[in-house]
């Protein structure tokens, strides 16, 4: 149920990582809710990236899936 929770949030912050030519892929999702993904093309490779995973994706995921405790890229 956590990771269809997450999955579904993901799908609506997945339009904005696309128009920018990026996206992310939901890898796996731990016991301790810690969501591990990986940021995929223009995101794979930006300086910013670090900042939309804790600033953007991080966010709200926690704010729309309470269990999430942290995101990390990997």
């Amino acid at each position: 149920m956590l990771k269809e929770d997450i999955k579904k949030a993901l799908e609506k912050v997945r339009p904005y990582l696309q128009a920018d030519g990026g996206d992310v892929e939901l890898v796996e999702v731990t016991e301790d809710g810690v969501v591990k993904v990986k940021l995929k093309g223009a995101c794979g490779s930006c300086p910013m990236a670090q900042m939309t995973l804790k600033m953007g994706i991080e966010r709200y995921l926690k704010r729309e899936v309470p269990e999430v405790t942290e995101v990390v890229a990997v």
